[in-house]
């Protein structure tokens, strides 16, 4: 049967809405259309939704709750890292950080950090406090080749960094400053092993020394080169331009004088308020709300925080001797400050353009492993050290943070100038301290626990090292009989 021409059908004139309400599964056009459209809607409603927790999704989340969540996350990651690989918890959190950031994820950026900020002080000065109370300052005075040493193994760092540099065609200038942040170790890395692996001994106790030392060197170094070279930081040049060199160097001066005498002032501050104290968890809530109460008002003020409280914790040392008891990162709030902190450092990490500048990130991590190579091992003698402890030592102080630059600048954000070249060293400066932050915990936990031996392995299923063994009926293997009791031999009647 031939099948009826369509033309007469297409001709035809349209059906009205009456008449296509009295013919079954007919409808006008515009209903017709937005009844496809509906049933499309409903056929793709289950995909949209899978696809909301897309990457796509996640950047779009609110930042901190992205923070939070990725604290979470690093938890459990730093705990695999420790069980799995036997390496410190906190290169876990700082690679979790790294994955989340702009050189892979993209999940967060570092400018989504800003509502953390008063948190990631915080965090960084609770460990600076408790490192400054562990420091004793009349160990230089009473040996001193270790400050022999803190100082040639730092100036030698960071001279060498400056000299491949411009060797390399660096700006003279930029290399300066990038060789200032080169001299310091990471105090905060240090304290984070002394925390997971429990070290003792004597590298330890100059690791932490030299960390704390070889940062305010660092600091010291970049407030006199951003004054007396021609303008570095972004900004600086408008306040060269308005104040003169002279009005820079004084306020320089001021923020490095006005954060150590705020130390000073907090110091007897909390001497005094903890006399009547004498509960040890009362006293860590009196620290913490003092670390709040300086770190404010030298925020407030215009002066380092990070330096302030460091100066805090040794004078505090100095004038309380051991009345001043400071608990492990201030207990465990403390603790949950340390993970937020090296996950944000780990967001603040980049490896972008390590194709294009490898030759001075090469030179930065090589020349600077030298120099304190050389610093230490040279003066090993001088301040009392074996050949192998000083080689762990300088192993362990290969770590590198922005922590000078947090000090020193007060922000992670600061370029060297504007020019190519200098925003390409900067650049370079990021990608190696991203390096050494990684690096650093596996090397300082090798060199204190192989080279140095001063890190006790835990204990056994057995029972401590050199102690009694536990019994074994506790873990359901019964225990061997004991020999019998000795009876007394029978009395003649």
């Amino acid at each position: 049967m031939p099948l009826p021409d369509p033309a007469p059908i297409a001709a035809s004139a349209p059906l009205d809405a009456g008449e296509a309400a009295a013919l079954p599964g007919v409808l006008p056009a515009p209903e017709a259309a937005t009844a496809s459209e509906s049933a499309l809607g409903s056929a793709v409603a289950v995909p949209a939704e899978a696809a909301r927790w897309t990457l796509d999704t996640l950047r779009d989340l609110d930042p901190v709750l992205g923070l939070a969540g990725l604290v979470l996350v690093a938890v459990l990651a730093g705990d695999a890292v420790q069980r799995l690989l036997k390496l410190p918890r906190l290169l876990g959190w700082m690679a979790i950080g790294l994955l989340a950031g702009p050189p892979a994820l993209r999940l967060l950026a570092p400018a989504d950090l800003d509502p953390w900020k008063p948190l990631i002080d915080l965090a960084m000065g609770v460990l600076l406090f408790e490192l400054g109370s562990r420091l004793r300052p009349r160990w230089l005075v009473d040996n001193p080749g270790l400050a022999l040493q803190i100082g040639a193994s730092s100036l030698a760092a960071g001279g060498l960094v400056g000299f491949s540099l411009v060797a390399l065609g660096a700006p003279a200038g930029a290399s300066a400053l990038v060789a200032a942040v080169a001299m310091s170790s990471s105090p905060l890395v240090a304290m984070a092993l002394l925390h997971a692996s429990q070290p003792r001994g004597q590298v330890t106790e100059r690791l932490l020394m030299a960390s704390a030392c070889s940062s305010v060197l660092a600091v010291l170094a970049l407030q006199a080169l951003t004054v007396l070279v021609p303008p570095l930081v972004a900004g600086a040049d408008a306040v060269a331009a308005e104040t003169g060199w002279l009005h820079a160097l004084l306020r320089a001066g001021l923020v490095l004088c006005g954060s150590v005498l705020l130390g000073l002032g907090a110091a007897l501050a909390l001497d005094a308020l903890s006399r009547p104290v004498r509960d040890p968890g009362t006293q860590a809530v009196l620290q913490l709300a003092l670390l709040v109460a300086t770190a404010l008002l030298a925020g407030g003020w215009g002066l380092s925080p990070m330096l302030t409280l460091l100066v805090l914790g040794m004078a505090a040392r100095a004038r309380m001797g051991h009345r001043l008891s400071v608990a492990p990162q201030l207990g465990s709030a403390g603790t949950a400050l340390g993970v937020l902190l090296f996950v944000c450092l780990g967001l603040l990490s980049t490896l972008e353009g390590l194709a294009t500048l490898w030759p001075w990130v090469l030179a930065i991590v090589l020349a600077r492993a030298l120099g304190l190579g050389l610093g230490v091992l040279g003066t090993a003698r001088l301040s009392g050290l074996g050949w192998r402890q000083a080689g762990a030592l300088a192993m362990a102080l290969q770590s590198m943070t922005p922590t000078a630059l947090l000090i020193g600048l007060g922000s992670y954000g600061h370029s060297l100038g504007q020019e190519d070249a200098e925003r390409s060293l900067w650049q370079a400066l990021l990608i190696a301290t991203t390096l050494l932050q990684l690096l650093g915990p596996v090397l300082g936990r090798y060199a204190l626990g192989q080279l140095a031996g001063e890190i006790c392995p835990p204990p056994r299923a057995t029972g401590l090292r050199g102690g009694p063994p536990a019994s074994p009926a506790v873990a359901g293997i019964p225990a061997a009989p004991g020999p019998r009791p000795v009876e007394p031999p029978p009395t003649r009647a």
